[in-house]
């Protein structure tokens, strides 16, 4: 095992309606906020705007970005990018990730409040090795278009003396 294994600070998310998903989130995940709303604009004057030029090319323009924290410290970054160009340097629209996933153990309840504020339910909860863990799991779209995974059990929990066949 890796004796220093290495944390994720924060996870950047594109989103169409960033006041919308702010919005959400607070209400449904309870992450709360850690820096307001700001506007990020294409010039060269200060780091921040070299930086982003350095990442996303130019001809952006600006774009909209916010701060939210998990209840377990992680960041969350949402960026509204308003004129969506043909990447330079990586296209932050359209990312090879697949998810994001978020521990609830009360995983009925989760979804619920998803569809309640306009979210919907993408796959249905379903139970992992039953029988041998209680490990569950669903798949949910927030109201902006985002699916991510709710599950009951951290990967250490689910993972541990599970049955799995490796791959040779």
């Amino acid at each position: 095992m890796n004796a220093d294994p290495k944390k994720v600070p924060h996870v950047e998310i594109s989103v169409a309606n960033l006041e919308g998903a702010v919005a959400f989130y607070k209400k449904v995940m309870g992450w709360h906020m850690i820096e307001h709303a700001f506007v990020v604009k294409e010039e060269s004057n200060t780091a921040l705007g070299k930086g982003c030029i350095n990442a996303f090319g130019t001809g952006w323009g600006s774009f909209k970005m916010v701060h939210l924290s998990t209840g377990d410290g992680i960041g969350i970054e949402l960026f509204e990018f308003k004129k969506r160009v043909a990447p330079q340097k990586f296209d932050c629209w359209k990312t090879p990730a697949f998810h994001f996933c978020v521990h609830e153990p009360n995983i009925k309840y989760l979804v619920e409040k998803v569809v309640a504020h306009g979210g919907t339910e993408q796959v249905p909860i379903r139970e992992y090795y039953p029988g041998e863990k209680p490990s569950k799991m669903a798949f949910v779209k927030d109201p902006f278009g985002l699916v991510f995974e709710l599950f009951t059990e951290l990967p250490a929990e689910h993972f541990e003396a599970c049955t799995l066949t490796a791959v040779s």
